[in-house]
């Protein structure tokens, strides 16, 4: 199971993919991964997730800023 915060990084790429019109196999192969490995990422009952280098080339791929996956604040 994920935490919150994977849960909530997971999500925000999720989104942000999304609104760019991206495909899971499209960022999957723009980084380096798996076919599946983005959509078992995104699987809330998966235990894959994405790692800070996994990060850092989704945020070049989507042409945003790193933090922009991040909350402002902890989450409880």
């Amino acid at each position: 199971m994920k935490t919150k915060i994977e849960q909530y990084v997971i999500d925000r790429v999720k989104a942000k993919r999304m609104e760019q019109h991206i495909s899971q196999v499209v960022l999957a192969d723009s980084i380096n991964v798996s076919k599946g490995f983005v959509g078992n990422v995104e699987v809330p009952t998966n235990d894959y997730k994405y790692n800070i280098n996994h990060l850092n080339e989704i945020a070049k791929v989507l042409k945003c800023s790193i933090k922009d996956f991040f909350p402002d604040e902890p989450l409880e």
